[in-house]
C-alpha cells in the first residue's frame, strides 16, 4: 500500500533551528575522488542516503574498500576491476560520475537502475567518454542500461562534450581524467546548465593536487596523481531550501546551522532568492543562516538555471506570492529525476495556482487555494516543495515521501520537529 504524508497546515509563525545532515553532492565528488587517490582518506560526517549509498555500493563493486569508522567513511584505493554491476538507483551523481571510474577498471561494469533512470539523458558523457578511447555498449539509446568495457587504463586526449543536458556529465569526466593517460582536453559544445556544480568540481580536484584549468574551450586536466586527504562534509544547503521557506510563508524565523561562509554548493544563493521574495536574511553569531519572515511572500522574476536543484521550493513559494513569478532558464529541469517542469505544474495546478509551461521554464499565477494529494513522483525535491505548500494550504497529502530518503531521509521527522506539529503518517 503506497505511504500518504498529510503535512502539517501552520497557521502560526514557526521558530525553530535546524541542523542538517551532509552534502549529497559534496560526498560524491569525495568519495569518487577517495577511490582515485594515491593513498587512504576519511570523509567525515558524509551523507547518508540512498544515493550517497549507492555510490559507495558502486565503488566497492569495483575494488575500492569503503569502511565505516563511526559516522565517518574511511576509503582505501585498489586495483579497480571488473565485471561488476553497478545499480545506479535514480543517482545522475552514480549514472554520469562512476563511468569514467569504471572505464579505469579490468573488466566489463554494467549500469543500471530504476525504471526512470532509464530515461535519464546520458548521450553527452557515453560520447565524450567514447572519445576519450573508451569502448561503451549502450546499443544506441544514449541513456541507461549500458556497459562500459573497461582496459585498467583510459587513453585520454581531446574530446568534444555534450553537457547542455547536465553538468553532471562533464563533472564526471573531470574527477576520473587525471588518471587518464593523456589527461583530458575537453572541448565543450552546447549550453552548460548548473554552473556552480562544476566549479564545485573544479575546486574539489584543485584540493586533491590535481592541474584543471579552464580554456577558451572548456576545461584541461593534466595527467597526474590524485592526492588523498580527509574531507569535512559540509551541511547540504539544497536541503535547507523547504525549512528556510517555512520562515517566508508562515512569516516566523529559521535558523539552519553551519552555515559555510563559502561554499560551492547552489544552495549557498538560497539567501538572496529568499531576500527577494520578501524575507530579511542574517548570519547569526555561531555561524548559521537565520530568516525571518516579514509576513509577506513577494513573486520572483529570475534565471534558475544555475540552481535548478532550488526551483521546486521556490516555485512553491511562488504559488503563495502575492503576485506573478516567472522562472527561465530550466528547461534542462525535465530530465531531472522527473520531468520536473511537468510535476510542478501538476502540483501547483492541484492547489489552486495557474501554471503556463513555456520552453525554458515556468510562469506562476497564485490562485484560491483548495486541498490536494499529490505525487511524489518518485522525486525528493518535489516531496519537499508539498510540504512547503502545505504549511499555507488546508488537506495537503504527499503519496509515497519516502521518496525523500533519495538525499535527506530523515527529512520527514525534521520537518514535523520544525515546523511544531504533527502532520503524521498514515497508510
Amino acid at each position: 500500500m503506497t505511504e500518504v504524508w498529510a503535512t502539517p497546515r501552520r497557521a502560526a509563525p514557526v521558530d525553530a533551528v535546524v541542523a542538517l545532515p551532509g552534502s549529497k553532492s559534496v560526498t560524491a565528488r569525495a568519495l569518487v575522488l577517495a577511490a582515485l587517490a594515491d593513498g587512504p582518506s576519511r570523509l567525515v560526517r558524509p551523507l547518508r542516503a540512498r544515493d550517497t549509498d549507492l555510490m559507495a555500493a558502486a565503488l566497492r563493486a569495483l575494488g575500492v574498500r569503503i569502511e565505516d569508522d563511526g559516522a565517518d567513511w574511511v576509503v582505501t584505493p585498489g586495483p579497480l576491476r571488473g565485471p561488476a554491476d553497478v545499480d545506479a538507483g535514480l543517482a545522475g551523481t552514480v549514472l554520469r560520475f562512476l563511468p569514467p571510474v569504471a572505464a579505469l577498471a579490468d573488466g566489463a561494469v554494467r549500469v543500471d537502475g530504476d525504471p526512470r533512470l532509464r530515461e535519464r539523458p546520458n548521450a553527452g558523457l557515453i560520447a565524450g567518454l567514447r572519445a576519450l578511447g573508451v569502448e561503451i555498449d549502450d546499443g544506441g539509446r544514449g541513456r541507461a542500461p549500458f556497459t562500459v568495457h573497461g582496459t585498467g587504463r583510459v587513453p585520454g586526449g581531446a574530446a568534444v562534450v555534450d553537457a547542455s543536458e547536465s553538468s553532471q556529465v562533464l563533472s564526471g569526466l573531470l574527477l576520473a581524467a587525471a588518471r587518464f593517460d593523456q589527461g583530458a582536453d575537453l572541448e565543450l559544445t552546447g549550453g552548460l546548465p548548473s554552473m556552480p556544480h562544476v566549479e564545485m568540481t573544479v575546486t574539489t580536484l584543485r584540493a586533491h593536487g590535481v592541474d584543471v584549468v579552464r580554456t577558451g574551450r572548456g576545461w584541461r586536466v593534466a595527467p597526474g596523481p590524485i592526492a588523498a586527504r580527509d574531507v569535512v562534509v559540509e551541511p547540504d544547503l539544497s536541503n535547507a531550501a523547504p525549512f528556510l521557506a517555512a520562515a517566508l510563508v508562515t512569516g516566523g524565523r529559521v535558523t539552519v546551522r553551519d552555515w559555510p561562509d563559502g561554499s560551492t554548493q547552489p544552495g549557498v544563493q538560497l539567501d538572496r532568492y529568499l531576500a527577494e521574495m520578501g524575507a530579511e536574511v542574517a548570519r547569526t553569531d555561531d555561524g548559521g543562516l537565520q530568516v525571518t519572515g516579514t509576513g509577506t511572500v513577494r513573486p520572483l522574476v529570475a534565471d534558475l538555471g544555475d540552481v535548478s536543484e532550488l526551483v521546486p521550493v521556490l516555485a512553491a513559494l511562488c504559488a503563495l506570492a502575492d503576485g506573478r513569478s516567472e522562472l527561465t532558464g530550466i528547461a534542462h529541469m525535465r530530465g531531472h529525476e522527473t520531468d520536473r517542469l511537468q510535476a510542478l505544474d501538476e502540483v501547483l495546478t492541484a492547489v489552486g495556482a495557474a501554471v503556463e509551461q513555456r520552453a525554458d521554464g515556468l510562469v506562476i499565477t497564485p490562485g484560491p487555494s483548495r486541498p490536494a494529494r499529490l505525487s511524489s513522483y518518485g522525486d525528493h525535491r518535489m516531496v519537499m516543495a508539498a510540504a512547503v505548500l502545505g504549511l499555507a494550504v488546508d488537506g495537503v497529502e504527499v503519496a509515497d515521501p519516502g521518496a525523500v530518503g533519495k538525499t535527506l531521509p530523515e527529512f520527514v521527522r525534521l520537518w514535523d520537529d520544525a515546523v511544531g506539529t504533527t502532520g503524521g503518517v498514515a497508510r
